[in-house]
């Protein structure tokens, strides 16, 4: 990796030379800009306004444009000798958890590497304390023509340092978080933590850039004479009327994008609508008493009813009639002690109905 900035590290009365280089590094695909008519390309020129020529990249340099218009040149020499201890040294001001720090701060990522053999051991003793601490440090230098926030922390055997913006540079998030007034239920919660156990972790090394591979398909099919692969359709988002129902619904598709994996995670906390009513009827037991009795008393005659009808085919003849009888006298003395009202005719409907059910099989016996 190239060296961008040369200094050192200044760690109390410790003066650590460094070479600082970029620990990130863009794949994004980058176009030109062309004439249409002809394809011929659009290049920018740079031209001096007074004696409007192009002028050549070391024949410009920096100025400041004052208020009334006027350039004050700067130097590098300039930038190099300002009267600010971070011109050339990244000055560790502070050590703090690094939990204090707010992503929102961090931007460019640079790679602190040891210059010559007589940094190594200082080097070494900062990471092992920045390590043994579970702190990192927070710095200032000078970088580009501007005095930065830094922090330092332990990556492998070797000491990175993020850019920080400064706290003022950061905006407050007014204005971007919903009306109040919005509530979110437990069952809501409930679901959206199983949606995310179900998702589960992943590793990052797994995850590319798509955009990318499929300009550069799109770019390789061109410059062949194909014709680029069409795309699919992309699926007409319906409107959600029922927030509970879109997330069953992503539960279950990411269960099915996993194969079922984290499905037993998931799956106690799904929350339906059912046992809310079932949990409802509990607590008003005179409400739903005689539908409870009526439910039951149609159950039985249902169940013996059926056991009639499997004798019946398991046997013929007379042995079937008399399973029909058994089934009707013993459908009928439990109606009578059990059943009043409403529930007692539901009962002797259905006894009779048996009766009756059963009375054709006796005559063709």
């Amino acid at each position: 990796m190239r060296s961008i900035w040369n200094g050192a590290i200044s760690f109390g009365l410790v003066s650590i030379p460094i070479k600082l280089m970029n620990a990130t590094e863009s794949h994004s695909v980058s176009f030109r800009q062309i004439h249409m008519e002809d394809g011929g390309r659009i290049r920018y020129r740079k031209v001096c306004e007074l004696e409007d020529r192009e002028v050549t990249q070391d024949e410009i340099g920096k100025a400041y444009e004052d208020a009334d218009g006027s350039m004050i040149p700067i130097t590098d020499d300039d930038l190099t000798q300002l009267p600010i201890p971070t011109a050339r040294t990244i000055e560790i001001v502070a050590f703090v958890p690094e939990e204090r720090i707010d992503p929102l701060q961090m931007g460019s990522a640079y790679y602190l590497a040891a210059s010559g053999a007589p940094a190594a051991k200082p080097y070494t003793l900062l990471r092992e304390a920045l390590k043994r601490s579970n702190r990192v440090a927070i710095a200032k230098f000078a970088l580009r023509g501007r005095e930065r926030l830094g922090m330092l922390r332990v990556v492998g055997d070797a000491i990175a340092m993020h850019g920080l913006l400064w706290p003022d540079e950061v905006r407050a998030p007014e204005g971007v978080a919903p009306d109040a007034g919005v509530t979110v239920r437990d069952q809501e919660l409930d679901l959206a933590d199983a949606l995310m156990d179900t998702l589960g972790e992943i590793d990052l090394d797994d995850l590319h850039d798509e955009y990318r591979e499929a300009l550069e398909e799109v770019i390789a099919a061109k410059a062949a004479g194909e014709t680029p692969r069409e795309s699919p359709e992309p699926a007409a988002p319906g409107k959600v009327l029922d927030l509970m129902a879109a997330l069953e619904g992503s539960v279950r598709a990411a269960r099915e994008s996993r194969g079922g994996e984290g499905a037993g995670a998931a799956e106690g906390a799904e929350v339906r609508s059912l046992p809310r009513r079932a949990a409802s009827a509990r607590r008003t037991p005179k409400e739903t008493g005689g539908k409870k009795s009526t439910s039951t008393a149609a159950k039985k005659p249902a169940a013996k009813k059926a056991e009639a009808k499997k004798s019946t085919a398991s046997a013929t003849g007379k042995p079937a009639a008399k399973s029909g009888r058994a089934a009707k006298k013993t459908a009928d003395p439990g109606t009578a002690k059990k059943a009043t009202g409403k529930g007692a005719a539901t009962r002797n409907t259905a006894s009779k109905g048996t009766a009756k059910k059963t009375a054709p099989r006796k005559r063709s016996a």
